[in-house]
Protein backbone atom coordinates (compact mmCIF):
# COMPACT_ATOMS: atom_id res chain seq x y z
CA UNK A 1 0.00 0.00 0.00
CA UNK A 2 1.20 3.24 -0.76
CA UNK A 3 -0.37 7.18 0.22
CA UNK A 4 -0.74 10.50 -1.96
CA UNK A 5 -1.74 14.06 -1.30
CA UNK A 6 -4.69 15.11 -2.77
CA UNK A 7 -6.43 18.26 -1.96
CA UNK A 8 -4.56 19.09 0.96
CA UNK A 9 -4.99 15.38 2.39
CA UNK A 10 -3.52 11.54 2.53
CA UNK A 11 -5.23 9.28 0.53
CA UNK A 12 -4.02 5.79 0.89
CA UNK A 13 -4.55 3.06 -2.08
CA UNK A 14 -3.22 -0.08 -3.46
CA UNK A 15 -2.44 -1.01 -7.19
CA UNK A 16 -2.55 -4.42 -8.56
CA UNK A 17 -1.88 -5.68 -11.91
CA UNK A 18 -0.29 -4.96 -14.84
CA UNK A 19 0.54 -1.55 -15.26
CA UNK A 20 0.02 -1.27 -18.76
CA UNK A 21 -3.73 -3.02 -18.33
CA UNK A 22 -6.62 -0.80 -18.69
CA UNK A 23 -7.25 0.48 -15.29
CA UNK A 24 -10.50 -0.33 -13.01
CA UNK A 25 -10.85 1.92 -10.32
CA UNK A 26 -12.84 0.45 -6.99
CA UNK A 27 -14.59 2.61 -4.95
CA UNK A 28 -15.56 0.99 -1.74
CA UNK A 29 -18.71 2.19 0.48
CA UNK A 30 -19.62 3.95 3.74
CA UNK A 31 -17.70 2.99 6.84
CA UNK A 32 -15.52 0.51 4.67
CA UNK A 33 -11.84 -0.03 3.83
CA UNK A 34 -9.71 -1.27 0.88
CA UNK A 35 -9.39 -4.32 2.35
CA UNK A 36 -13.16 -4.72 2.02
CA UNK A 37 -13.07 -5.05 -1.21
CA UNK A 38 -13.36 -9.50 -1.68
CA UNK A 39 -9.78 -10.96 -2.30
CA UNK A 40 -11.09 -12.87 -4.66
CA UNK A 41 -12.63 -10.43 -6.41
CA UNK A 42 -9.59 -8.33 -7.35
CA UNK A 43 -7.55 -11.02 -7.67
CA UNK A 44 -10.21 -12.39 -10.34
CA UNK A 45 -9.73 -8.48 -12.39
CA UNK A 46 -5.82 -8.97 -12.04
CA UNK A 47 -6.14 -12.34 -13.70
CA UNK A 48 -8.30 -11.23 -16.06
CA UNK A 49 -5.22 -8.50 -17.27
CA UNK A 50 -7.05 -5.30 -15.57
CA UNK A 51 -4.60 -2.62 -13.27
CA UNK A 52 -7.12 -2.99 -10.31
CA UNK A 53 -6.64 0.25 -7.65
CA UNK A 54 -8.61 0.35 -4.63
CA UNK A 55 -8.20 2.99 -2.24
CA UNK A 56 -9.79 3.99 1.13
CA UNK A 57 -11.95 6.65 1.08
CA UNK A 58 -11.32 10.01 3.24
CA UNK A 59 -12.72 9.46 7.07
CA UNK A 60 -11.75 6.18 6.46
CA UNK A 61 -9.35 3.80 6.60
CA UNK A 62 -5.84 4.97 6.66
CA UNK A 63 -6.72 7.80 4.72
CA UNK A 64 -7.26 11.67 6.08
CA UNK A 65 -9.46 11.32 8.90
CA UNK A 66 -12.01 15.13 9.39
CA UNK A 67 -11.78 14.61 13.58
CA UNK A 68 -11.30 18.36 13.49
CA UNK A 69 -15.27 18.70 11.95
CA UNK A 70 -16.83 16.79 15.20
CA UNK A 71 -18.80 14.20 15.43
CA UNK A 72 -22.67 14.78 14.15
CA UNK A 73 -25.34 14.17 15.63
CA UNK A 74 -27.12 11.10 13.24
CA UNK A 75 -30.67 11.52 14.83
CA UNK A 76 -30.88 15.22 14.36
CA UNK A 77 -29.80 14.74 10.90
CA UNK A 78 -32.53 12.11 10.64
CA UNK A 79 -35.33 14.45 11.67
CA UNK A 80 -34.32 16.86 9.93
CA UNK A 81 -34.41 14.35 6.62
CA UNK A 82 -38.10 13.59 7.91
CA UNK A 83 -39.06 17.08 8.02
CA UNK A 84 -37.54 17.27 4.47
CA UNK A 85 -35.42 20.23 5.55
CA UNK A 86 -31.45 20.72 3.81
CA UNK A 87 -29.06 18.73 5.25
CA UNK A 88 -25.46 20.24 5.74
CA UNK A 89 -22.42 18.41 6.27
CA UNK A 90 -18.47 18.72 6.24
CA UNK A 91 -17.97 17.44 2.82
CA UNK A 92 -19.83 16.06 0.14
CA UNK A 93 -19.68 13.21 -2.31
CA UNK A 94 -18.57 15.30 -5.02
CA UNK A 95 -15.49 16.17 -2.59
CA UNK A 96 -14.88 12.61 -2.13
CA UNK A 97 -15.34 12.19 -6.44
CA UNK A 98 -12.66 14.90 -6.93
CA UNK A 99 -10.41 12.64 -4.62
CA UNK A 100 -10.96 10.15 -6.83
CA UNK A 101 -10.03 11.74 -9.96
CA UNK A 102 -6.97 13.44 -7.81
CA UNK A 103 -5.87 9.63 -7.21
CA UNK A 104 -6.17 8.92 -10.81
CA UNK A 105 -3.76 12.09 -11.57
CA UNK A 106 -1.63 10.80 -9.25
CA UNK A 107 -0.84 7.55 -10.97
CA UNK A 108 -0.60 9.28 -14.13
CA UNK A 109 -4.31 7.18 -15.06
CA UNK A 110 -5.53 9.02 -17.99
CA UNK A 111 -9.29 6.81 -17.58
CA UNK A 112 -10.26 4.09 -15.46
CA UNK A 113 -13.03 2.13 -15.78
CA UNK A 114 -15.06 3.44 -12.48
CA UNK A 115 -16.76 0.71 -9.80
CA UNK A 116 -18.67 1.52 -6.81
CA UNK A 117 -20.42 -0.16 -4.25
CA UNK A 118 -23.52 1.22 -2.19
CA UNK A 119 -21.87 5.03 -1.27
CA UNK A 120 -19.09 4.49 -3.39
CA UNK A 121 -21.55 3.45 -6.37
CA UNK A 122 -22.67 7.25 -5.85
CA UNK A 123 -19.32 8.87 -5.99
CA UNK A 124 -19.09 6.85 -9.33
CA UNK A 125 -22.18 8.08 -10.75
CA UNK A 126 -20.66 11.51 -9.69
CA UNK A 127 -17.10 10.66 -11.38
CA UNK A 128 -18.98 9.02 -14.74
CA UNK A 129 -21.37 12.52 -14.80
CA UNK A 130 -19.11 14.96 -13.87
CA UNK A 131 -15.28 14.02 -15.25
CA UNK A 132 -16.35 11.72 -18.53
CA UNK A 133 -12.94 12.38 -20.52
CA UNK A 134 -11.79 10.30 -17.25
CA UNK A 135 -14.41 7.42 -16.94
CA UNK A 136 -14.44 4.57 -19.31
CA UNK A 137 -17.21 2.99 -18.14
CA UNK A 138 -19.23 3.12 -14.97
CA UNK A 139 -20.85 0.35 -13.16
CA UNK A 140 -23.01 1.35 -9.92
CA UNK A 141 -23.26 -1.95 -7.51
CA UNK A 142 -26.08 -1.86 -4.69
CA UNK A 143 -26.36 1.77 -5.10
CA UNK A 144 -28.99 4.60 -5.46
CA UNK A 145 -30.18 7.45 -7.47
CA UNK A 146 -31.11 9.28 -4.32
CA UNK A 147 -34.53 10.05 -5.55
CA UNK A 148 -36.86 10.76 -3.27
CA UNK A 149 -40.00 8.50 -2.78
CA UNK A 150 -37.61 5.39 -2.97
CA UNK A 151 -38.20 2.96 0.07
CA UNK A 152 -35.72 3.30 2.66
CA UNK A 153 -34.12 0.81 4.78
CA UNK A 154 -35.60 -2.00 6.54
CA UNK A 155 -36.44 -1.09 10.30
CA UNK A 156 -33.13 -3.57 11.40
CA UNK A 157 -30.55 -2.11 8.43
CA UNK A 158 -32.23 1.65 10.25
CA UNK A 159 -31.28 0.98 13.46
CA UNK A 160 -27.39 -0.34 12.41
CA UNK A 161 -27.10 3.02 10.65
CA UNK A 162 -28.13 5.41 13.17
CA UNK A 163 -26.45 3.71 16.53
CA UNK A 164 -23.51 5.29 17.46
CA UNK A 165 -20.29 3.34 16.98
CA UNK A 166 -18.88 2.19 20.18
CA UNK A 167 -14.72 3.86 20.90
CA UNK A 168 -12.20 2.59 19.10
CA UNK A 169 -10.63 1.47 22.76
CA UNK A 170 -13.23 -1.09 22.84
CA UNK A 171 -12.11 -3.10 20.16
CA UNK A 172 -14.54 -6.21 20.89
CA UNK A 173 -17.71 -4.25 20.90
CA UNK A 174 -16.63 -2.63 17.88
CA UNK A 175 -16.19 -5.67 16.46
CA UNK A 176 -18.89 -7.33 18.03
CA UNK A 177 -21.03 -4.29 16.70
CA UNK A 178 -19.30 -4.84 12.84
CA UNK A 179 -20.61 -8.49 12.93
CA UNK A 180 -24.22 -7.94 14.02
CA UNK A 181 -24.00 -4.85 10.75
CA UNK A 182 -22.93 -7.78 8.32
CA UNK A 183 -25.36 -9.90 9.61
CA UNK A 184 -28.25 -7.71 8.82
CA UNK A 185 -27.50 -6.36 5.95
CA UNK A 186 -26.10 -9.79 3.99
CA UNK A 187 -27.30 -11.78 1.86
CA UNK A 188 -30.03 -14.18 2.63
CA UNK A 189 -29.36 -16.14 -0.51
CA UNK A 190 -25.57 -16.55 -0.08
CA UNK A 191 -25.41 -16.32 3.89
CA UNK A 192 -21.47 -16.08 5.05
CA UNK A 193 -20.08 -18.15 8.23
CA UNK A 194 -20.20 -16.83 11.69
CA UNK A 195 -16.18 -17.67 11.74
CA UNK A 196 -16.16 -15.76 7.94
CA UNK A 197 -18.42 -12.67 9.29
CA UNK A 198 -15.43 -12.32 12.89
CA UNK A 199 -12.76 -12.45 9.92
CA UNK A 200 -13.76 -9.49 7.95
CA UNK A 201 -14.69 -7.53 10.83
CA UNK A 202 -11.19 -8.01 13.14
CA UNK A 203 -9.20 -7.28 10.01
CA UNK A 204 -11.34 -3.87 9.51
CA UNK A 205 -10.82 -3.29 13.16
CA UNK A 206 -7.05 -4.21 13.65
CA UNK A 207 -6.28 -2.28 10.59
CA UNK A 208 -8.36 1.42 11.48
CA UNK A 209 -11.37 2.22 13.10
CA UNK A 210 -13.30 5.47 12.76
CA UNK A 211 -16.92 5.76 14.29
CA UNK A 212 -17.10 9.31 13.29
CA UNK A 213 -16.10 9.64 10.31
CA UNK A 214 -18.65 6.90 9.42
CA UNK A 215 -21.21 9.51 10.40
CA UNK A 216 -19.77 12.41 8.92
CA UNK A 217 -19.94 10.11 5.50
CA UNK A 218 -23.67 9.07 5.95
CA UNK A 219 -24.55 13.15 6.31
CA UNK A 220 -22.23 13.61 3.11
CA UNK A 221 -24.94 11.21 1.11
CA UNK A 222 -27.75 12.51 3.13
CA UNK A 223 -26.68 15.90 2.10
CA UNK A 224 -26.26 14.92 -1.82
CA UNK A 225 -29.91 14.61 -1.96
CA UNK A 226 -31.48 13.59 -5.52
CA UNK A 227 -29.02 12.69 -8.21
CA UNK A 228 -31.31 11.74 -10.80
CA UNK A 229 -30.55 15.26 -13.20
CA UNK A 230 -26.93 14.29 -12.50
CA UNK A 231 -27.59 10.26 -14.11
CA UNK A 232 -29.31 11.75 -17.02
CA UNK A 233 -25.89 13.35 -18.29
CA UNK A 234 -23.99 9.87 -18.38
CA UNK A 235 -23.45 8.84 -21.50
CA UNK A 236 -20.72 6.15 -20.66
CA UNK A 237 -21.97 2.71 -21.01
CA UNK A 238 -23.07 1.66 -17.49
CA UNK A 239 -24.34 -1.21 -15.61
CA UNK A 240 -26.58 -1.64 -12.64
CA UNK A 241 -25.75 -4.29 -10.20
CA UNK A 242 -28.58 -4.83 -7.12
CA UNK A 243 -29.56 -7.51 -5.23
CA UNK A 244 -33.50 -8.11 -5.02
CA UNK A 245 -32.41 -9.18 -1.55
CA UNK A 246 -30.96 -5.55 0.14
CA UNK A 247 -32.46 -4.47 3.24
CA UNK A 248 -30.47 -1.43 3.46
CA UNK A 249 -30.72 0.27 -0.30
CA UNK A 250 -34.17 -1.84 -1.85
CA UNK A 251 -33.70 -2.95 -4.96
CA UNK A 252 -35.80 -0.24 -6.54
CA UNK A 253 -33.10 1.93 -5.57
CA UNK A 254 -31.20 -0.42 -8.63
CA UNK A 255 -33.95 0.03 -10.67
CA UNK A 256 -34.86 3.65 -10.65
CA UNK A 257 -30.35 4.14 -11.07
CA UNK A 258 -30.48 2.52 -14.51
CA UNK A 259 -33.61 3.85 -15.26
CA UNK A 260 -32.27 7.29 -14.78
CA UNK A 261 -28.99 6.66 -16.85
CA UNK A 262 -29.46 6.62 -20.42
CA UNK A 263 -28.64 2.87 -21.73
CA UNK A 264 -27.80 1.47 -18.66
CA UNK A 265 -27.83 -2.12 -17.89
CA UNK A 266 -29.65 -4.16 -14.78
CA UNK A 267 -29.06 -7.08 -13.65
CA UNK A 268 -31.05 -7.84 -10.73
CA UNK A 269 -29.41 -10.90 -8.72
CA UNK A 270 -32.20 -13.19 -6.38
CA UNK A 271 -31.15 -13.56 -3.00
CA UNK A 272 -28.23 -10.73 -3.03
CA UNK A 273 -28.52 -8.49 0.13
CA UNK A 274 -26.14 -5.16 0.80
CA UNK A 275 -22.88 -7.19 0.31
CA UNK A 276 -20.59 -9.43 -1.74
CA UNK A 277 -20.41 -12.62 -0.94
CA UNK A 278 -17.95 -15.41 -1.66
CA UNK A 279 -20.64 -17.42 -3.08
CA UNK A 280 -21.31 -14.55 -5.66
CA UNK A 281 -17.97 -12.97 -6.51
CA UNK A 282 -17.85 -15.55 -9.28
CA UNK A 283 -21.07 -13.73 -10.97
CA UNK A 284 -20.01 -10.67 -10.32
CA UNK A 285 -16.59 -11.13 -12.26
CA UNK A 286 -18.51 -12.56 -14.92
CA UNK A 287 -21.05 -9.48 -15.23
CA UNK A 288 -18.30 -6.88 -14.64
CA UNK A 289 -15.80 -8.45 -17.38
CA UNK A 290 -18.58 -9.02 -20.40
CA UNK A 291 -19.11 -5.67 -19.54
CA UNK A 292 -15.64 -4.07 -19.03
CA UNK A 293 -14.50 -6.13 -22.49
CA UNK A 294 -16.93 -4.57 -24.72
CA UNK A 295 -16.01 -1.14 -23.52
CA UNK A 296 -12.22 -0.89 -23.83
CA UNK A 297 -12.01 2.09 -25.76
CA UNK A 298 -9.22 4.27 -24.46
Amino acid sequence: MASVDINGITITYESSGDLAGAAVLLNMGLALQLISWPGEFVEGLVQRGYRVIRYDNRDAGLSSHFDHLGAPNLWLAYLRHLCGWRQRAPYTLHDMAGDAVGLLDALGVAAAHIVGVSMGGMVAQIMAAHYPARTLSLTSIMSSSGRPGLPGPTPAARRILLRRSPSAHHRARVVEQMVDTFRTIGSPGFPMPEEVLRQMAGAAVARNVNGDGVARQLLAIAACGDRSALLHKIRCPALVIHGDADPLLPCACGIDTARQIPGARLELIEGMGHDMPPALVGRLLALLEQHLRGNMAG
